[in-house]
C-alpha cells in the first residue's frame, strides 16, 4: 500500500512546487483538486513528469452534489466531473472521489424533514451513478462513491449503503472508498466493514477519530491497515484530514512516518 495526500494550507503554491514539496515529504501520490487539474493539465503533466508523482485521484472541484435536491445544480455537476474524469484520463490519474451530498441536509440536525422522500433521493443518486459509471468506462476512469457521516450526508453513511446503489445499478466503473474518519462514526467496526466490502473497495482516505492528522487521536491504523492487507488491498492510503499543531509541516511529517510504520 502506498500513502498519497491531498493539498495542505502550508503547501506550495505552484503547481510543481507542490508536486515536488510532496516528493520530498515522502508521500508517494496525490489527490487532487478536480478544478485544478482540469484548468492546468499541462502543467500537472510537466509536474508529474518531472516528480515521478502520480495523480491518483481528485475530490471536489465541481458544482452540484450527484444527490443534489436541485435537478439543474445535479445536471451541471454531472458535466463537471466528466470534465474531470477527462482531466484524469489525460494524467493518468485513477478516478475521482463523490459523496451523494456533503453538507446538503441531515436527519440528525433541525428540520429534520428530508425535502425529497428516500425513494427519491435513491433514483437522483442512481440516476448520476449510472451516467457516471459510463463516462468512466469511456475515460478507463473509477468513481469512487463516498459514504459520509450522518451528520453531512443523509444518503449514504455505510460502506453497505455504497454497496447497495453499486449492485441495485449494475454499475461496472464504481467501486468504494472507504473513509477511516466517517467509517468510526459510522460503521459498528472499521476492520469489519473494510472485510466485507473488500471487493469493493478500491481507494481510502485517512484521519483519526477526530479528523486531525493520524496518530494524533484514538484509532488503531495498523489494526486496520492488517486487515486491508489480509484482504489483499494494494491501493493508496490518502491523507484527508485537518492539522492541529504550533508547527503543521512537522506534525504532518509525523504522521506521515506514524501511518508508514503502521501499514
Amino acid at each position: 500500500m502506498k500513502i498519497g495526500t491531498q493539498n495542505q494550507a502550508f503547501f506550495p503554491e505552484t503547481i510543481m512546487e507542490k508536486f515536488v514539496y510532496i516528493k520530498e515529504m515522502g508521500f508517494e501520490g496525490f489527490e487532487i483538486d478536480g478544478k485544478l487539474l482540469v484548468d492546468n493539465v499541462e502543467e500537472v503533466k510537466d509536474a508529474i513528469a518531472a516528480t515521478g508523482i502520480p495523480v491518483t485521484t481528485a475530490c471536489g472541484g465541481y458544482d452540484g452534489w450527484i444527490g443534489d435536491f436541485i435537478e439543474e445544480r445535479r445536471l451541471n455537476g454531472l458535466q463537471e466531473i466528466q470534465a474531470i474524469l477527462e482531466a484524469l484520463q489525460a494524467v493518468g490519474g485513477k478516478g475521482i472521489v463523490v459523496p451523494a451530498a456533503w453538507g446538503m441536509f441531515t436527519y440528525r440536525l433541525p428540520p429534520m424533514v428530508s425535502p425529497r422522500s428516500q425513494d427519491g433521493d435513491f433514483k437522483a443518486v442512481s440516476e448520476s451513478l449510472v451516467y457516471l459509471d459510463q463516462v468512466a468506462g469511456e475515460t478507463g476512469t473509477t468513481i469512487f462513491l463516498e459514504p459520509l457521516n450522518r451528520y453531512q450526508d443523509h444518503m449514504i453513511n455505510l460502506l453497505g449503503d455504497a454497496r447497495r446503489y453499486i449492485e441495485a445499478n449494475g454499475l461496472k466503473h464504481v467501486k468504494i472508498i472507504a473513509d477511516f474518519y466517517h467509517m468510526n462514526i459510522e460503521e459498528d467496526g472499521i476492520s469489519e466493514a473494510l472485510h466485507a466490502n473488500r471487493d469493493l473497495v478500491e481507494h481510502v482516505h485517512v484521519a483519526d477519530n477526530h479528523r486531525y492528522q493520524p496518530g494524533s487521536g484514538s484509532l488503531d491504523f495498523k489494526k486496520h491497515f492488517d486487515q486491508l492487507k489480509a484482504d489483499g488491498y494494494d491501493g493508496f492510503l490518502t491523507f484527508e484530514c485537518r492539522v492541529r499543531a504550533e508547527d503543521p509541516e512537522k506534525a504532518y511529517k509525523d504522521a506521515l512516518e506514524h501511518l508508514k510504520n503502521c501499514r
